[in-house]
């Protein structure tokens, strides 16, 4: 029980410290900063834009003081959209949304992004999390967690990502976070603290690894635990997206999807068979979880 308050606390010291409003800044001054330009360099600019007419960015690129790369995400600062620069990115490739964050993918993401909230978040039906469920390793589906999780955290509601593949998790070595406590020690009652991890660059969007790997993943899933942790998380974050193992391994995913009270499911062209979604859904169809979409992953 300790452990679960432990989390709790981290959960709420989330919330007031996520709630703190950036404090506006011209672009000029983010793009100074960003690319340490001198005082020097900086009235070179200013006296470009003023004979030239152009915007501090574009001169600054036309006088070869900074990249188009950089006035772009100079803007996406002073607009609170976060992404990570390729200049100075320290996330995976992975994480299209965080680095490609105007490309056609994560465009792909935003459009289901809108999608899920369509389904989930409008009305007044009661909050849920997503869990991310494939039939098959491979699939994509840590990928697409992910991905998902970065997508709904650039609205700017906190968006909590939690690892729940106690079988081959890796959120943690694509988020570059410490992994030696997390789900798996919550659940089988540690006194564990700091599993929620706030990401420098994505300031709404916090992960939960799972920590150590247990030999019993599905018996600590079935726990009444888990069932009131993301009860508790739901409450606490604006949007909650779960990665799961794949349904090959067991029961694990259709645990995970009861608790969350909905399953985005994900198959991969040319490589999903129709009766492994078939016999995923039939699954996910008799848990209190509702299914409410299945995309298919190209890549």
């Amino acid at each position: 029980m300790a452990s679960f308050e432990n989390t709790m606390q981290d959960a709420d010291d989330v919330s007031k410290e996520s709630g703190t409003a950036p404090q506006e800044r011209s672009i000029g001054l983010i793009i100074a900063e960003a690319n340490n330009l001198s005082a020097e360099q900086v009235e070179r600019v200013l006296a470009h834009q003023r004979t030239s007419g152009l915007k501090f960015g574009e001169a600054a690129i036309a006088l070869g003081l900074v990249k188009g790369e950089d006035v772009v995400w100079a803007l996406s600062q002073q607009f609170h959209y976060p992404y990570s620069a390729s200049g100075s990115k320290q996330s995976n490739a992975e994480l299209v949304m965080a680095n490609q964050p105007f490309g056609e993918q994560a465009e792909r993401f935003r459009v289901l992004r809108r999608q899920i909230i369509m389904r989930m978040f409008s009305g007044e039906a009661p909050k849920r999390a997503v869990a991310v469920v494939s039939p098959d390793s491979g699939d994509g589906k840590t990928f697409f967690a992910a991905n998902l999780a970065i997508a709904f955290s650039q609205l700017g509601g906190r968006t909590l990502l939690v690892d729940a593949d106690m079988r081959s998790p890796r959120l943690h070595e694509i988020f570059g976070i410490n992994n030696s406590s997390g789900l798996s020690g919550i659940l089988a009652g540690r006194p564990e603290s700091n599993v929620i991890h706030p990401l420098a660059d994505l300031p709404s969007l916090f992960v939960m690894p799972v920590g150590t790997q247990p030999p019993n993943p599905t018996e600590l899933l079935e726990r009444p635990a888990f069932g009131l942790l993301m009860q508790e998380l739901v409450n606490k974050f604006d949007y909650v997206i779960v990665d799961t193992p794949a349904a090959s391994f067991g029961a694990d995913f259709a645990v995970i999807a009861a608790r969350c009270g909905a399953a985005l499911a994900l198959a991969r062209k040319d490589k999903t068979s129709v009766d492994a979604l078939k016999d995923m859904s039939a699954v996910l169809n008799n848990t209190p979880g509702s299914l409410v979409g299945v995309v298919m992953n190209e890549h």
